[in-house]
């Protein structure tokens, strides 16, 4: 009897043990269990009953009944080793069914692990752990933002007594565990998403969650704030006494530069001009102390304000933020420099070489201009001009080779700003382009030079300035007249000074005598008042021409050759004054009809003195 009690409970521990068995298992070992029970409740019954029976009947009923236990025995362990081999088909079976709903699952989050962004969970900027499934209608960001603020309350808690973390694993998901609180959950299919299994996660994810949270602790309990606290009084306060001193010594340094000036700052003169006087020089000394002061102040408060956000956990992004916008600007500043260091090589080694040429090309033009270089047919009063477009040319090409290579040449702004302002000077600069133009044909045409007396239309006067624009004259009454050089080019222009130095420019000036005086008389009397003007030269010979015969005198022209252009008014001035002594000594008048009219015996129009020599 005590041995079919132990074979019930050997069959009720198998079954309790497997419980995925199938149902017709469980409900044949349940008429077995009934039919022993069934048989135990008849063999009380018959003992109960035979207790009135002899010794031998019940000895050979018990044997009977020991007979038939044992048989019943042997047939519910075979009954058991039934049992047993389809339990573990069918464990089998359900283990295998495990492994390829695992591995289907595998295969199809590996196809998706390449387009899935995993959802960190993020605690203070730091990075614990990364989730890609969602888990009980929560997706991975809820289930990263729940674990974040579970993570942050534990932490952030004041509370003086501490719990370890730890797992407590289940059928379906293993916790991580925080004393009684659960802090995160992990599912198989996290597990295959990190590509390990549950168990093996959770020992990854425990040390990671314990010492974050031994790290909030330790920055929020009421030691560390009292420390926080004082050190942010104590930046304050070294602020404070740091920016007293960065004061005082600006100060100090403001009456330095007063003693400076009045003891040994001297203006600043370059020749005979006075650039910066010393009142000038000591305003602009006290202006660089300002700028430098705020500077440093700048700069202190630059350092401490992060330090001051940074000493809280809770402003520690911000001061983060505020450091980052103050460094950032001068890495990108420090490193566009470092960058740009091959670009400047380059540009400076074209500008050196550009230099050189125009230097050369600059020597060659004095040469040509001081006529120790002669090269035929280029006059020298080209060279300069020349030299002028050849470097205009030069620094042409120097601005287009370096253009690539300045900052910001291929960004679009920049490209925009430069068709806008070409746009604006096409459109502006018809006008400047046309005298620029008519100046480089006036250069080459030689119609005049420096120093010339020309006359323009009605202008005249000396060449003194001729401009890529306008060329300038003096006039005799030295007033300086400045006209363009399309106005130039579209006007007649006289050369006084290049007919004087070539072959002598004619002077000439006419008189009216009455036909009674002899002809003859005149021409000599007015070639011997040309020879004795200072200017006229001998040779060429002044000679007279006759150009009208009026009705009541004929018209007398003298004309004499001088050499000095720009004497021209004041020669002439001096021939007519020779010509009226010339002929007062001569006794001839030089009278209009309107003095022939009147003539009944009136004096003459000579002057006394001249009659007096009579």
């Amino acid at each position: 009897m005590k041995q079919a009690r132990i074979s019930l409970l050997l069959i009720l521990t198998i079954f309790t043990t497997h419980l995925p068995a199938q149902a017709q298992l469980i409900e044949k070992a349940g008429q077995l269990l009934q039919s022993a029970i069934n048989e135990f409740s008849s063999d009380s019954v018959a003992t109960q009953n035979g207790d009135t029976l002899p010794v031998e009947e019940r000895l050979r009923l018990d044997s009977i009944r020991l007979h038939d236990m044992a048989l019943l025995l042997q047939e519910m362990k075979e009954n058991e080793n039934m049992l047993r081999a389809e339990l573990e088909n069918v464990r089998f079976k359900s283990i295998h069914a495990d492994s390829l709903k695992t591995a289907e699952q595998r295969k199809r989050i590996d196809s998706l692990r390449v387009h899935t962004r995993g959802i960190p969970v993020l605690v203070d900027g730091d990075t614990l752990f990364t989730l890609y499934s969602e888990r009980g209608g929560y997706s991975a960001s809820d289930r990263a933002e729940m674990a974040r603020d579970i993570i942050l309350k534990i932490g952030k808690s004041t509370s003086l007594q501490r719990d370890s973390v730890h797992i407590l694993d289940n059928e379906t998901y293993t916790d991580i565990m925080y004393g009684k609180k659960v802090i995160f959950s992990i599912t198989d299919l996290d597990a295959i998403w990190q590509g390990t299994t549950r168990k093996e996660l959770a020992m990854q994810y425990m040390p990671i969650i314990a010492n974050k949270i031994n790290e909030l602790k330790d920055d929020h309990n009421l030691l560390q704030v009292i420390k926080r606290i004082a050190l942010f009084l104590l930046v304050i306060i070294v602020q404070y006494l740091l920016i007293r001193l960065t004061n005082s010594l600006f100060k100090k340094l403001r009456c330095k530069i007063i003693q400076f000036k009045q003891q040994r700052l001297k203006p600043v003169i370059i020749r005979d001009y006075e650039l910066l006087n010393t009142k000038l020089l000591e305003r602009i000394l006290l202006m660089l102390s300002n700028v430098g002061r705020y500077i440093v102040l700048l700069i202190q408060l630059m350092l401490s304000v992060p330090i001051l956000f940074a000493i809280f956990p809770q402003t520690e992004k911000l001061a983060l933020t505020i450091f980052h916008y103050i460094i950032e600007p001068i890495k990108m500043v420090l490193r566009s420099i470092i960058d740009y260091i091959p670009n400047l090589f380059i540009i400076v080694v074209i500008w050196l070489c550009i230099k050189y040429i125009i230097k050369g090309l600059r020597y060659i033009s004095n040469e040509i201009s001081n006529e120790k270089l002669k090269i035929s047919g280029f006059y020298p009063d080209w060279a300069q001009p020349s030299f002028n477009i050849i470097r205009f040319l030069l620094y042409a090409f120097m601005v287009a080779m370096i253009y690539p290579y300045l900052p910001g040449s291929h960004s679009g702004v920049f490209q925009g700003i430069s068709v806008f302002v070409g746009l604006i000077v096409s459109l502006g600069s018809s006008t400047v382009i046309g005298n620029i133009i008519a100046g480089l044909v006036i250069t080459y045409m030689r119609p005049f030079k420096i120093g010339d007396r020309i006359r323009l239309n009605d202008t005249t006067g000396n060449v003194i300035e001729k401009t890529p624009f306008v060329t300038r004259l003096r006039t005799p009454k030295n007033e300086i007249v400045t006209i363009p050089n399309s106005f130039v080019m579209s006007s007649h222009t006289v050369n006084y000074s290049n007919s004087a130095r070539q072959f002598g420019l004619i002077i000439h000036t006419t008189v009216t005598i009455g036909y009674d005086a002899p002809w003859r008389q005149v021409h000599q009397l007015l070639i011997n008042a040309a020879r004795i003007t200072p200017g006229v030269l001998e040779d060429p010979k002044p000679f007279v021409l006759e150009t009208d015969l009026q009705d009541f005198y004929p018209c007398y022209q003298i004309n004499a050759y001088i050499s000095e252009a720009d004497r021209l008014a004041q020669i002439t001035s001096e021939l007519h004054q020779n010509i009226q002594d010339v002929f007062n000594e001569a006794g001839v008048e030089i009278m209009s009809p309107h003095y022939y009219a009147k003539r009944d015996g009136s004096a003459s129009t000579i002057p006394e003195d001249d009659l007096r020599n009579q």
